[in-house]
């Protein structure tokens, strides 16, 4: 266990390690419980360092021996690491230490996973593997050798040699050790070849647990297709003999970029149509896609410390994001990204979690894995390429690769190579890496003698740590509509750098409807005075597929405040426009599915609380499940047109098109059960061929109190399967009723299969109580305590997961005095935990804080 003792880490206080490496060999001899780990490591004095303490970061170590050129000595041994004398001059370090895999539940460094060894060493377990510098500024190439009587012996780079009961990787590129990955197991390798632009052949290899042989070909091809369209948009070639992926059942993460050798999540990477919906194939797609993209964007130029993890998260995450929208639907992937962002990087934000995207300070840096590092800083990629255009960001990313290849950067460096492309400064933009909180800019016009002028203004609010906020250059795409609803103006992007800024459209015969904001051209909160009457006219007529969108978001949103606050009824200009747009069925049906979503329970939140309101969870539930009662009746003549138009009369496939009508057929299904009591969802259960159709049908008769006897039947059909029955778990926690939440979520955690220790497992149980928002805010509190209780026993076996976990409480404020109290008194509960994580303890200590 960690020491829990905060230590405070600034950025400020950077400096360079007193010591540069040149080689690492490491020599492992596998056994459960007491694996040896031999290190070989070529040092020699850093001449840009002003500090020459040697210090070696450990943790969980038993030190057999140390020498220096071949001399034993005794160093001086703390639970954070060792230090010792060393020469001015080159040297050569040996230390020999023991550590226990079988027993690391932390599932941080090497640890067992049923049978099988595996790493995760980001952001620092390698320190739990060997004595080293382990931060991400000390780069070395990496001999390994695996000692091990088990089948496959894995680590990275290329294989340089093997023999009965041993294998040898190198590594020819300089990396961190956080890069570091090793895994032996018995597996099975699913094989592919992909020739790279120069005609070079790589082996590609996807190793899974024997049984899981049939879950593979998608993840392989989307790796094919992830290699080719970075070659073809990025210039980026892979530079390694061999590609391996490998599926892990017990993994912290989604997956990791370790150099030739990601790690998966099970999760992430296993797909079938019987055990996958159309959803868990899109997410695979992207994350095999960002693992990869990782290779220039975080492997061949890594961040100079923690405090860069931006550089180079944000960057692949806007990677990912576009090769998604190329492999799929452009304006669907953006809407997802901004359903995404409101739902957790907004309220994040504006709460006491809130950090820059460079954070300035930290005392775990686990804890700041967050989606104001992966997300906003990929929105603040993308605004940065909207704002110097495409052909200057192509021009820039072609001198970052060349100029900081092999290199450790910062945000400074990133940034300087678009100010020497566009002699650009970009101090003011610099902003959006330092400066907290969400953006807001309110809107104003004025009309007069064919002239618009838009006046906008933009303001952030104080955040945690941050009191003066400075003005920031957003990126605002406007377009003009007339009054029968062509474009009168195409889209533009306006560039806001001051408190107040007015931009005029000459020239026009009469007052235009503006259009704000087009494709989300910034992660900003709109405050914009419009009717309902001017929300149904850009509904039904903007060209902007995202404003489209968000039109009928907010004619939903203040729908549903207005039954909330005022017991108003459902609106029906809302009903009509969204009934109009589902009628077209020239757009894309994944696009109208998307029309059908409702705005998220905790975006109502955050819309009372910014009205001066305390928000009432079922009150709120209440209306959501009003609302969509009405949508159901109001399109019961348009649904069986709906569910033919979903119809795919051929062989499944999880692409874009498909997906497209299974989500438009998922959708009016919904709609259906609510009406029919649940006839056809059972009618959908009983045919249904994939898991993407029985998931939703079984979700349908759920939410219509009825499918015990299909729910039992898809626990008998799948329980030998453990990511469909993470499914099970989950499903029944979020279609539960509010009152029944905490007592379903109860129940399955007393289920023989509910293994808490396996995060998947874990977090489809605890991370749908928490998501289930009125159960979770029950009024007598069951929620808080559960979920307490359960990070309580957590905390001391995986810290991570824990940390994480504990987000669920960041709004707390929000709330009533005695819901108030009530979470109060469950983060205090947790906090008083003896030997809390360093993790936990800064998380809750920052929610707290509030």
């Amino acid at each position: 266990m960690r020491d829990a003792a905060p230590t405070t880490i600034y950025l400020k206080d950077y400096t360079p390690f007193g010591y540069l490496v040149d080689s690492v060999h490491l020599t492992f001899d596998l056994a459960a419980h007491a694996t040896r780990v031999t290190s070989r490591i070529a040092f020699r004095p850093n001449p840009q360092a002003t500090d020459q303490t040697f210090f070696l970061h450990g943790e969980d170590l038993t030190l057999i021996s140390a020498a220096i050129n071949g001399t034993d000595i005794s160093p001086e041994i703390t639970d954070q690491g060792l230090s010792a004398d060393v020469p001015d001059a080159p040297f050569i370090w040996e230390a020999e230490v023991e550590i226990d895999p079988c027993n690391n539940t932390a599932l941080e460094g090497l640890y067992m996973s049923n049978g099988m060894y595996c790493t995760q060493c980001e952001a620092e377990g390698f320190r739990k593997i060997t004595y080293y510098p382990d931060r991400p500024d000390v780069m070395s190439t990496f001999t390994v050798r695996i000692n091990g009587d088990l089948p496959v012996l894995l680590s990275n780079g290329n294989l340089s040699g093997k023999g009965e009961g041993w294998a040898e990787w190198t590594d020819p590129w300089p990396k961190p050790a956080y890069l570091f990955a090793l895994v032996a197991g018995d597996l099975i390798a699913h094989p592919g070849q992909f020739t790279t632009k120069s005609d070079r052949d790589v082996e590609l290899n996807l190793w899974v647990r024997p049984g899981d042989e049939g879950k593979c070909a998608f993840g392989m091809e989307a790796l094919k297709k992830s290699m080719k369209w970075d070659e073809d948009v990025y210039g980026r070639e892979y530079d390694l003999d061999v590609f391996n992926i490998v599926a892990v059942d017990d993994f912290n993460m989604g997956a990791m970029e370790n150099k030739g050798l990601n790690i998966f999540n099970s999760s992430a990477v296993l797909a079938s149509p019987e055990t996958s919906t159309d959803t868990n194939f899109e997410r695979i797609e992207a994350i095999i896609a960002h693992e990869y993209f990782h290779n220039w964007t975080g492997n061949r130029i890594t961040c100079r410390d923690w405090f860069q993890l931006c550089l180079k998260e944000g960057l692949t995450v806007f990677r990912d994001a576009q090769f998604t929208s190329d492999m799929r639907s452009a304006p669907v992937k953006r809407i997802h990204d901004a359903i995404d962002l409101r739902a957790r990087q907004f309220p994040e934000d504006n709460g006491p979690l809130s950090h820059p995207v460079r954070p300035e300070s930290f005392q775990e840096i686990n804890n700041f894995y967050t989606s104001t590092v992966y997300e906003k800083g990929a929105e603040v990629i993308g605004m940065l390429k909207r704002l110097v255009g495409d052909e200057a960001y192509t021009k820039a990313l072609n001198l970052y690769f060349e100029r900081h290849d092999g290199q450790a950067c910062t945000i400074d460096d990133w940034l300087k190579v678009f100010e020497d492309t566009t002699d650009r400064d970009l101090t003011q933009f610099k902003r959006w890496y330092s400066q907290s909180g969400t953006p807001r800019v309110a809107v104003s016009d004025n009309w007069a003698d064919g002239t618009y002028t838009l006046t906008l203004k933009q303001k952030t609010q104080p955040t945690s740590g941050q009191d003066e906020k400075h003005p920031q250059v957003i990126p605002v795409a406007v377009g003009l509509l007339g009054p029968n609803g062509d474009e009168v103006r195409g889209t533009e992007v306006l560039e806001l750098t001051e408190p107040e800024q007015s931009f005029s459209f000459t020239g026009l015969t009469a007052k235009p409807t503006p259009s704000i904001l087009r494709d989300f051209s910034a992660p900003i909160i709109l405050e914009q005075d419009q009717s309902n009457a001017e929300r149904a006219f850009l509904l039904a007529h903007d060209t902007d597929p995202f404003n489209r969108w968000q039109a009928g978001r907010s004619l939903a949103q203040d729908t549903l405040l207005r039954m909330i606050s005022d017991e108003a009824t459902p609106d029906a200009d809302y009903l009509e426009g969204l009934l109009a747009v589902l009628r077209d069925g020239e757009l894309d049906p994944a696009y109208r599915a998307l029309m059908l979503g409702l705005p998220t329970q905790s975006e109502l939140v955050a819309a009372l609380h910014e009205k001066g309101q305390t928000p009432d969870p079922m009150a709120i539930w209440t209306a959501v499940e009003t609302l969509r009662q009405a949508t159901a009746q109001h399109m019961q003549d348009l649904l069986p047109r709906l569910h033919s138009e979903a119809l795919v009369d051929a062989p499944y496939s999880p692409d874009a098109e498909q997906s497209g009508k299974r989500a438009l057929g998922s959708a009016a299904l919904a709609l259906t059960s609510r009406l029919d009591g649940g006839a056809m969802a059972a009618e959908v259960y009983a045919k249904a061929d994939n898991m993407t159709l029985q998931l939703t049908a079984l979700s349908c008769l759920l939410r219509a109190a009825k499918g015990d006897a299909e729910l039992a039947a898809f626990y008998d059909q799948w329980r030998h399967d453990r990511l469909v029955m993470d499914k099970w778990f989950g499903l029944q926690v979020a279609m539960a009723s509010p009152e029944a939440t905490p007592k379903t979520t109860r129940t399955l955690t007393e289920h023989p299969e509910f293994n808490w220790k396996n995060p998947n497992r874990f977090r489809a149980v605890m991370g749908a109580l928490a998501m289930n928002h009125a159960g979770f805010h029950q009024p007598d509190g069951a929620g808080y305590e559960l979920l307490a209780g359960w990070l309580i026993r957590l905390d001391p076996v995986n810290p991570q997961t824990t940390a994480r976990m504990c987000s669920a409480f960041q709004t707390w404020k929000r709330y009533d005095a005695d819901r108030q109290d009530m979470m109060r008194a469950q983060l205090t509960r947790i906090s008083e935990t003896p030997n809390l994580s360093r993790d936990t303890t800064e998380m809750v200590s920052r929610i707290l804080g509030a």
